[in-house]
C-alpha cells in the first residue's frame, strides 16, 4: 500500500531533508510540499494525504492553526517537526503523537515513519485523529497568549519577560525585540506575534513597529502631519496612528 505524504515547512532546507530521507521509504509517495500554513490548509483539504510532516513554528499560520483548518474526518496521521524544548514536547507525548525534534537524525526519522506506517496499516488513524483534536483544542484560544518570549539562538535560549520589552520591529519573516540596550532576533512575523501579545499592553503604532505602552514617555507631533512616539529609553519611533488614538490607549492602560 502506498502512503500519500505531504511535507509542510517554511524552510526549504528542512523540506529537502525530509524529502531526502523519504527516498529510503519506497512505499511513501510525496504528493506535495507547502512553504506555509495557508498552503497547507489548501492542500490538506484538497488532496487528503495519509501522512503529513508538519512544521510547528511557521510565520503567519503555524502548524497547529493549519491543522485546525481541516475537518476532523479529514485529519491525517501527523508527524510534527519542531524545535520545541523537552518541556513543551510533553504535550505530544501525552497525546501519543509523534514528533521530530530539529535537528533530527535518520534513525529517529525512520522510527517515526514506521510508527506512522503501522497506525495507517492497522487503521488506527481515527484514534490518532482524536488525540490530535485534543491537542489542538488545548492549544487554542486565550491560553496561547504569551506572558514571556523564548528566543532561540545558535547556542542558547533567551527568556524575556514581556514587561521588559521596549518595542518590537518587523524584519521580514523575523522580528527584532528591543530590550533596553539589547536586541534579540526572533523567527516570527510581526502580525503573528501581535496576535499573541496582551492587547492592553502592546500597541502596533505602524506597519513595522509594536510598542510596550508601559515604556512610552512622550507623544510628539512633527512636521507635515507626522508624529513620533518617544520611549523612556530615548528611542523615537514614527507612528501612522493618530496621537489621540495612542493617548486614549495610554489613558486606558
Amino acid at each position: 500500500m502506498n502512503i500519500r505524504a505531504l511535507i509542510v515547512d517554511d524552510e526549504p532546507l528542512a523540506r529537502e531533508r525530509v524529502r531526502g530521507f523519504l527516498r529510503d521509504e519506497p512505499d511513501i509517495e510525496i504528493i506535495g510540499e507547502c512553504a506555509n500554513g495557508a498552503e497547507a490548509v489548501e492542500q490538506l483539504n484538497r488532496q487528503n494525504p495519509d501522512l503529513v510532516f508538519m512544521d510547528v513554528q511557521m510565520p503567519e499560520l503555524d502548524g497547529f492553526e493549519a491543522l485546525r483548518g481541516v475537518p476532523a474526518e479529514k485529519l491525517p496521521v501527523v508527524i510534527f517537526i519542531t524545535a520545541f524544548d523537552q518541556h513543551a514536547l510533553r504535550a505530544f507525548d501525552a497525546h501519543a503523537l509523534d514528533y521530530l525534534l530539529k535537528p533530527f537524525k535518520p534513525a529517529r526519522f525512520k522510527a517515526a515513519v514506521q510508527r506512522a506506517r503501522e497506525q495507517i496499516a492497522n487503521q488506527n488513524a481515527g484514534a490518532t485523529a482524536r488525540n490530535l483534536l485534543e491537542l489542538l483544542g488545548e492549544r487554542a484560544g486565550p491560553a496561547s497568549q504569551l506572558s514571556r518570549l523564548t528566543i532561540r539562538t545558535d547556542d542558547r535560549v533567551v527568556v524575556v519577560n514581556l514587561d521588559e520589552v521596549d518595542s518590537i520591529e518587523s524584519a521580514g519573516n523575523y522580528v527584532v525585540v528591543h530590550v533596553g540596550k539589547d536586541q534579540h532576533v526572533m523567527r516570527d512575523t510581526l502580525t503573528a506575534l501581535e496576535a499573541k501579545l496582551p492587547a492592553r499592553q502592546f500597541l502596533r503604532i505602524s506597519r513595522a513597529v509594536i510598542v510596550n505602552l508601559e515604556h512610552v514617555k512622550e507623544l510628539q507631533p512633527m512636521f507635515k502631519g507626522e508624529s513620533v512616539v518617544i520611549l523612556k529609553n530615548g528611542r523615537s519611533l514614527p507612528t501612522t496612528r493618530s496621537l489621540r488614538e495612542i493617548q486614549e490607549k495610554l489613558e486606558a492602560y
